[in-house]
């Protein structure tokens, strides 16, 4: 079998250490300016439908006002509750990596809804999605916690993911929520549509 040999090993395997260190680097700063643009563009493409209106997924227009965007200032739950809220504030998580808590949080609020006979599926994929300790988009959550949302994803009720969804809400409100309030995506947006309204 063929081999390479490299006379000055340690100084190869350093070198090519910060080589892949520098490689990493600018990979990491590609991605955040390609999701700093995909959240840039969202926004260009939010802001020119406030007197049209924005088509969301049940196919009513929703407008897109100064008001609605300054009440997401006052709370997480009333960034939550607007439709078009979610939609900044995911774009916003995704430049952050982490898009799973509100990805998460989004599954849960739908499988309250959940009829009975449907509860079991639902909760196997929830389980399987965010909460088991390999899962492709794991949602940052204690050990124990972990434990006991498997035993209740097992037998399930509405309220199975209620405890895991708390404390991916309480991280977000801690956490990523400030930061939103304060990156340049959010204050553009608002104020792009307080220049708007008052012309």
């Amino acid at each position: 079998m063929p081999g390479f040999f490299f006379p000055h090993s340690n100084m190869t395997e350093l070198s090519g250490k910060e080589d892949c260190k520098l490689a990493e680097d600018k990979i990491h700063k590609k991605k955040q300016k390609a999701f700093g643009a995909d959240l840039k563009n969202y926004l260009k493409c939010m802001v020119p439908h406030i007197e049209s209106g924005i088509k969301t997924s049940n196919s009513r227009n929703v407008m897109l006002s100064v008001e609605e965007v300054i009440q997401w200032s006052q709370s997480l739950e009333k960034l939550l509750a607007s439709q078009s809220g979610q939609g900044v504030f995911r774009e916003f998580l995704k430049s952050e990596f982490s898009e799973e808590n509100i990805e998460f949080w989004l599954a849960c609020e739908d499988y309250k809804k959940t009829k009975s006979d449907h509860l079991h599926g639902k909760a196997e994929r929830i389980y399987e999605e965010f909460v088991q300790s390999d899962a492709i988009k794991q949602v940052n959550i204690d050990y124990h916690m972990r434990e006991a949302t498997a035993k209740r994803a097992q037998d399930p009720t509405h309220t199975s993911f209620d405890e895991a969804q708390k404390s991916v809400y309480i991280l977000m409100e801690r956490d990523s929520y400030p930061r939103f309030l304060k990156s340049k995506a959010y204050l553009n947006l608002l104020n792009r549509l307080q220049t708007n309204s008052s012309k």
